[in-house]
């Protein structure tokens, strides 16, 4: 048996961190979700960008949306909209499977309302409607600005994928926010069967700190956030009051690991793979990651419930002079920060290849 089936039957949803159109039209996702247990997918604005950079695949598309006088964010939004509702279709049979526990994918709103609590409520209403999938997540980042949006989102009914989430204290803010949005939806009576994933961002926490922490403390800091995290999580989980919402019909929102390709070339490919299996989670991996732990993976120990030697090795890394705090909110700007430069690039990339294929035509 694969690993990557190991990993799916012992209680981790394994979902793709990419898209692109031929992977759509070569059958590639669904070899995928056959062959490595692939259960969904998310995508964000440099998937995009690299997908339309490295293809000719949407350059038909672009070009009849660009005569029918479609431009920018809009023509972007009908190009993914294509993509991600044919990998929705695709998941379909999984998402009834499951109740509306697997099988979702995830599209962003604009990061340029990443401090925009009214617009980014708005634009996540409007995504949701216009892509007229039950297992479409909206993406929201974690922001002080993005919580509102979050709840409100929820009492609106909108599935959410709440994104750029660092520590516990911002994990429990989002939870916090689908919380108060089910809660009010069983208040007006309304269903509270709303899924929704917090998405806590795992290797992008060990860059900074090389060079700053002892060598047995390398590559050890963004496991023992998730560790943390993932305390927090199986305990609101058991809480009275998420139990109180399950007995209503709620549906948990699930923990998931996002970044979780390696940086440092001296780590194994599949290092936060293995270090981050666990129950009652998803895990959206790169395509090459994805690869490699079906290919030389291994499962292992399982994340305990009570977040192991998490907060020993936090303690040690304190220590030695690192506010973990301060460092999750500088994370969390920088990563909103550079989903804008990514925006941007894409963006570009559409406008040239709109005047490209004019000029061609």
């Amino acid at each position: 048996m694969k690993a990557t089936q190991q990993l799916h039957d012992a209680g981790q949803s394994l979902w793709l961190d990419n898209i692109t159109r031929s992977l759509l039209t070569s059958g590639g996702l669904a070899r995928y979700a056959k062959e490595l247990s692939v259960t969904g997918l998310t995508s964000n604005p440099t998937i995009f960008d690299h997908a339309i950079k490295n293809s000719h695949d949407y350059d038909a598309a672009i070009r009849d949306k660009t005569a029918a006088g479609k431009t920018g964010e809009a023509l972007f939004f009908e190009l993914a909209l294509e993509d991600l509702t044919r990998a929705a279709d695709l998941f379909r049979p999984i998402h009834e499977a499951t109740n509306g526990v697997d099988g979702w994918v995830s599209l962003e709103v604009s990061p340029r309302l990443a401090y925009d609590s009214k617009s980014t409520l708005a634009a996540a209403k409007e995504l949701y409607a216009g892509a007229a999938r039950a297992n479409l997540f909206i993406k929201i980042p974690g922001t002080p600005e993005g919580i509102p949006a979050i709840e409100e989102a929820i009492f609106a009914g909108v599935p959410i994928n709440v994104t750029l989430l660092f520590s516990r204290e911002q994990y429990m803010a989002a939870a916090e926010a689908y919380i108060r949005g089910v809660e009010r939806r069983v208040a007006a009576g309304l269903n509270p069967h709303v899924g929704s994933v917090a998405s806590v961002f795992v290797s992008r926490w060990d860059g900074p700190v090389v060079g700053k922490v002892p060598p047995a403390l390398e590559n050890r800091l963004g496991i023992a956030m998730a560790k943390r995290t993932y305390k927090a999580y199986r305990d609101l989980l058991a809480s009275d009051r998420w139990l109180r919402l399950l007995n209503r019909g709620a549906r948990s929102q699930r923990l998931l690991w996002a970044s979780t390709g390696t940086k440092d070339p001296n780590l194994p490919d599949t290092f936060y793979i293995h270090a981050l299996a666990s129950e009652k989670t998803i895990n959206t991996m790169p395509e090459k990651t994805l690869l490699a732990f079906g290919e030389h993976g291994a499962v292992g120990d399982l994340l305990p419930a009570d977040g192991g030697d998490a907060e020993h090795v936090l303690a040690r890394i304190g220590s030695a002079g690192v506010d973990v705090e301060a460092l999750a909110a500088t994370l969390q700007t920088e990563g909103a920060d550079a989903f804008v430069k990514s925006w941007d690039d894409l963006l570009a990339r559409i406008a040239s290849k709109s005047d490209q294929v004019r000029t061609a035509s």
